[in-house]
């Protein structure tokens, strides 16, 4: 299948890798820069490795501002492992996740599809010209302006999880192929996602009889088992679960022909310690047991990961902009002030229930070795007047650092600019790109 052959010609470019190119700051090629990157984006790429893409930043003259270095070609290998790891099963990126023009032109080019939760992003995915067959308006509950959207540009793939939401489809986008959006167990997950959507499966067949009275078609059933999902478990036990309901659209004389299993995948070196070989083994053969490839040869089978793609993907460079020294009983502390924070990139600490740590650099660029310094208890803190503003609070060990160091946050690409403010005035982070696979640059 398609995915398959593109997981072969990945394999085939991973093992001819490039040699690293002596890090410098380049502009971006002019092609990559037709759309709208927004405030946060500069067009700057590095060859080479993040830490030389960081080297190359900080050398420039003045570097004070805090910035991201995204590696594309990480992005190329997390479809890579994807592909060959969970062959049967199409990934559909989640855009609210990361929206990045470059994550999202280098995925479009691998050929994944794409989950789109409003108007604005199947604007932005369908500027990269991706297939409508290849994008699903993952949101249950949509504004009435985005459907007619949806219906005008021919996105037909859509979710649902109540009645209210059926008769919005059926006078709004008589095309609409809906797909019946299921609650799964999130027990185990750092953002409950059952809370806000997905209907009961006892409602199912009731569901299901209410499209049929209303002319609308229904073409297959999702989950979601939350995002940051902490047991592999969850996902089996969800497949289950929508076998029993394309059993009953069965009964009901409905040929279902999509599965979506949702998202909730870990990223590279997950901090919730779930490692994606294990959610793909046991994903895999509960696909193979409940849906058969030779009984279900008919049935697409779709996933919507976010983090997974992007997480190990960005790094964060910040910079101490001031301190404090903390005098105590016998020992003294210090806080320090960098200029990213809660209200920018850090709003992963409030949304996503984040405990980012840093690795440490000097002004220079070169990483500090804190195994021979003395280590003092630390917290850092964001730029904003706001207490909130904490990024790790007091207890974190680190060396002294001086006004103008710097520190670094690896796995920092899921729900963070995505979501940052430009509160008090701070401006948002901008992105060095760097593809260590020559995927895109």
């Amino acid at each position: 299948m398609h995915v398959t052959a593109i997981y072969d010609s990945a394999a085939d470019s991973l093992r001819e890798a490039p040699t690293k190119l002596k890090a410098q700051l380049y502009e971006l090629p002019a092609e990559l820069r037709g759309h709208d990157m927004g405030d946060a984006a500069v067009t700057r790429f590095s060859h080479g490795s993040v830490d030389d893409a960081l080297q190359a930043k900080l050398a420039q003259s003045g570097a004070e501002d805090a910035f991201f270095v995204a590696d594309l070609g990480e992005v190329y290998r997390q479809y890579a492992q994807w592909a060959k790891l969970l062959p049967r099963v199409q990934p559909f990126f989640a855009v609210k996740c990361n929206p990045d023009a470059l994550v999202i032109k280098l995925l479009a080019r691998l050929g994944a599809g794409f989950d789109c939760a409003s108007k604005g992003e199947l604007t932005q995915v369908l500027s990269e010209g991706v297939s409508s067959r290849n994008i699903i308006y993952a949101h249950p509950c949509k504004p009435a302006s985005h459907l007619r959207y949806a219906a005008a540009q021919g996105v037909e793939l859509m979710t649902f999880d109540n009645a209210d939401e059926l008769e919005k489809i059926s006078e709004l986008h008589q095309g609409a192929k809906a797909v019946l959006r299921i609650l799964a167990d999130d027990s185990s997950a750092l953002c409950r996602l059952g809370l806000k959507f997905g209907a009961e499966p006892s409602s199912a067949a009731a569901l299901l009889r209410t499209a049929i009275k209303l002319g609308v078609q229904v073409v297959g059933v999702s989950f979601h088992v939350g995002s940051g999902c902490k047991s592999e478990a969850a996902f089996s036990d969800a497949v289950e679960r929508v076998r029993r309901v394309f059993d009953q659209a069965d009964a009901l004389g409905l040929q279902l022909s999509l599965l979506d299993v949702g998202g909730g995948f870990p990223g590279r070196n997950d901090p919730a310690g779930l490692d994606f070989d294990v959610v793909a083994r046991v994903l895999s053969a509960a696909i193979d047991r409940h849906f058969p490839q030779d009984a279900y040869a008919h049935v697409r089978v779709i996933a919507e990961p976010g983090r997974y793609f992007v997480a190990s993907a960005f790094s964060l460079a910040v910079n101490v902009v001031a301190r404090r020294r903390i005098e105590g009983e016998g020992a003294e502390s210090f806080m320090y002030y960098v200029n990213d924070g809660v209200y920018g990139s850090f709003n992963c600490i409030v949304f996503d229930h984040q405990s980012p740590r840093p690795r440490l650099l000097h002004s220079r660029g070169e990483l500090l070795d804190t195994t021979a310094a003395p280590l003092f208890k630390s917290s850092i803190w964001g730029p904003t007047c706001d207490s909130i503003d904490c990024i790790v609070p007091n207890g974190l060990l680190l060396p002294e650092l001086r006004i103008g160091d710097w520190l670094v946050f690896d796995n920092m690409g899921a729900y963070t600019l995505c979501a940052a403010s430009r509160f008090n005035g701070f401006k948002l982070s901008d992105i060095v790109y760097v593809d260590s696979e020559r995927a895109l640059l």
